[in-house]
């Protein structure tokens, strides 16, 4: 575990302030995609009461074949997540969720972002704890080599920046093949993926980030 000092130092080399780009988080293209699977027979019940009983006050929720697109704060699509999966694992079923965070999107349908590598400066979410345990495989991806004013960014810095500030969250942190494994309450979980992807969004433009979170497994480790 990370002292909090040094827990800072992780965060200071993710972030920057002092921008004067300020856009609406849809304007920039802030935004979630979530796929449930539930193993039980009654999925069908479980995935569509998860989606119709969760919080989505302040966003865009679009519900299609594949996946669940989430647009919106930052707040607010964390919120959503973390009530959905979390009211899929109370059915006590083995639950897998795929969640995709992405903001900055180049050329994407719902992004208005200047040229130049404009950034967008927004706070960590701060989840209820929901009383779920899940273990996530996490990876995270700065989609860019450069940044407003003196804010350079250094993709392999930054994502090792964003695991070392995990370590100060809580959530057991375990490296493994090609990510990094966190275990916790799913809002717990949730919350340290979005910090590293706030905080280097804060300096880099287009940032994307991946978990699959998993909730009553059967197997033991």
């Amino acid at each position: 575990m990370r002292t909090p000092d040094a827990a800072a130092t992780a965060a200071n080399h993710l972030s920057t302030t002092g921008t004067s780009f300020t856009a609406t988080p849809r304007e920039f293209g802030v935004g979630a995609r979530l796929t449930l699977a539930v193993m039980a027979d009654d999925y069908i019940d479980v995935i569509l009461g998860a989606l119709e009983h969760a919080d989505a006050t302040g966003l865009e929720v679009q519900t299609g074949k594949v996946s669940t697109y989430v647009s919106g704060a930052e707040q607010d699509v964390l919120r959503y997540l973390s009530q959905v999966i979390a009211a899929a694992g109370r059915s006590g079923a083995h639950v897998a969720a795929a969640v995709h965070l992405s903001r900055g999107c180049p050329g994407g349908v719902s992004c208005e972002i200047p040229a130049g590598g404009a950034a967008l400066y927004s706070e960590i979410p701060q989840l209820e704890p929901t009383g779920i345990t899940a273990a996530a495989d996490w990876a995270i991806y700065p989609l860019a080599d450069g940044g407003p004013g003196s804010a350079t960014a250094d993709h392999m810095r930054d994502i090792y920046a964003a695991i070392d500030y995990a370590k100060s969250t809580g959530v057991t942190v375990t490296e493994d093949h090609y990510v990094t494994r966190l275990d916790g309450d799913v809002a717990q979980v949730l919350q340290t993926i979005a910090a590293g992807w706030v905080l280097i969004g804060r300096s880099v433009q287009h940032v994307v980030t991946h978990a699959t979170l998993s909730i009553n497994s059967p197997t033991a480790s």
